[in-house]
């Protein structure tokens, strides 16, 4: 097994890209190891609806990356205090969905730090009843990688505000994330460690000692990997476009009366929209209704609409933000 050094890149979309690289371009007959440590970002499983995963407003607000990632399971919160590891090996036929064979070294490195730490269910590792470790596959013409989270000191307030969902309605097709009862590793430790050092422990019990060997990344994989994540991690259609249909009901009382908006959404476009309500307009709504149909369920999207809108027409005496918050929020 090789290690691959990111060179300290903490950008999800690069390191999303190095990781699909490394499953598809390198040699098959060799098995390799990454880690990585991302920015503020919601890495969303596959199948995931993305809309219905994320706090819109905070991670706008926040400046969180939001990227699909190639494997299934649930949506995932990281930080600068998370540390990412990815297994990439052949698929021999026995390997893939046996979380156990690439989690039993990360426990095992755990327990000699003297965290108690074991895999339960099928894909997380725990610490007592707190999880501390959630696990993905991904596989592909004979290839497949098993990569987990691992948090180290990861803002527990930020996972449980970026990944919080609108109470209002939304009916989906996505498969929904499972709230756990989560841990920091750096509280269970009994000496003090940084995440560095953390990481380098990793390392070491990992290939069994000091001497660890390595693939380093040449300038012509730089160049493919740079296209990966163009290409696929910083696409909008990939990120949002891929969820499943699902449909959205906002609705909210004004001083003018209740307005009551139905939208359904497919690749992350609008394709049909209804409103409802007890206000007094004078315009005829199907033309707003037709002016929402085709726009990307995007807050920034539907601002550019929301403008080229007279809602005190159509509406009453509401701004043109009251209205976006409606669609949004």
């Amino acid at each position: 097994m090789l290690f691959i050094d990111n060179q300290g890149i903490t950008d999800p979309t690069v390191n999303l890209a190095i990781e699909e690289y490394a499953v598809t371009h390198l040699d098959i007959e060799e098995s390799y190891l990454l880690f990585y440590i991302n920015e503020p970002s919601i890495i969303i499983g596959k199948n995931q609806n993305t809309f219905e995963e994320i706090n819109q407003e905070y991670v706008r607000d926040h400046g969180v990356h939001i990227v699909r990632r190639l494997s299934g399971g649930g949506a995932v919160y990281h930080d600068l205090g998370n540390l990412s590891f990815s297994f990439i090996t052949k698929n021999d036929g026995d390997s893939f969905r046996n979380f156990r064979r690439f989690t039993e070294p990360v426990t095992k490195a755990l327990q000699a730090l003297g965290v108690e730490a074991l895999l339960t269910g099928r894909n997380d590792i725990q610490v007592g009843d707190k999880k501390v470790s959630g696990n993905a596959q991904f596989a592909t013409r004979g290839r497949m990688f098993s990569h987990g989270t691992l948090m180290f000191e990861v803002d527990l307030e930020a996972v449980a505000s970026a990944l919080h969902v609108s109470a209002e309605k939304i009916e989906s097709k996505g498969i929904k994330s499972v709230r756990s009862r989560v841990a920091n590793i750096k509280d269970l430790l009994d000496e003090p460690m940084t995440i560095r050092e953390f990481r380098q422990h990793l390392l070491q019990a990992i290939f069994g000692g000091v001497d660890v060997p390595e693939y380093k990344l040449r300038e012509a994989d730089w160049k493919d990997i740079r296209t990966i994540s163009e290409e696929r991690y910083r696409n909008w259609d990939w990120n949002y476009g891929m969820s499943p249909p699902f449909n959205v009901q906002r609705k909210k009382r004004f001083g003018i009366g209740s307005i009551d908006v139905r939208l359904n959404v497919v690749k992350g476009l609008i394709e049909s929209c209804k409103i409802y309500g007890d206000f007094f307009g004078m315009g005829d709504l199907s033309e707003v209704e037709r002016m929402l149909v085709g726009c990307r369920y995007d807050p920034d999207d539907l601002r550019d609409v929301v403008e080229g809108i007279n809602v005190v027409a159509y509406f009453g005496d509401i701004s043109k933000d009251e209205f976006l918050n409606l669609l949004t929020s």
